[in-house]
C-alpha cells in the first residue's frame, strides 16, 4: 500500500492513536462491558422469546401475520 494514500494515513492515524491511549483504553473497556450487559444479559432475562412460546406448532411468520391482522381489526 502506498504510504501517501488516504487509506494508509487514516489507518495509521487510528492505529497510532489507540496505541498511545492511557485513559481511553479504560473508557473503551467500560463501554464494551456496558454493551455486553445491555445486549446479552438484559436480552436473556428481560426479553424472552415471545413468538417461540406463544406460536405453538405453527411457523413464526404465520403467527406474526395473524397477530398483526387481528390487532389491526381491533383498532377503533
Amino acid at each position: 500500500m502506498n504510504k501517501n494514500s488516504f487509506l494508509y494515513r487514516a489507518i495509521d492515524l487510528y492505529y497510532d492513536g489507540f496505541r498511545h491511549m492511557t485513559l481511553g483504553k479504560t473508557l473503551w473497556a467500560v463501554i464494551l462491558i456496558k454493551l455486553f450487559i445491555i445486549f446479552v444479559v438484559l436480552k436473556l432475562f428481560f426479553f424472552p422469546n415471545y413468538i417461540k412460546s406463544h406460536a405453538g406448532s405453527e411457523p413464526a411468520s404465520s403467527f406474526v401475520s395473524d397477530q398483526v391482522i387481528k390487532r389491526a381489526h381491533e383498532v377503533p
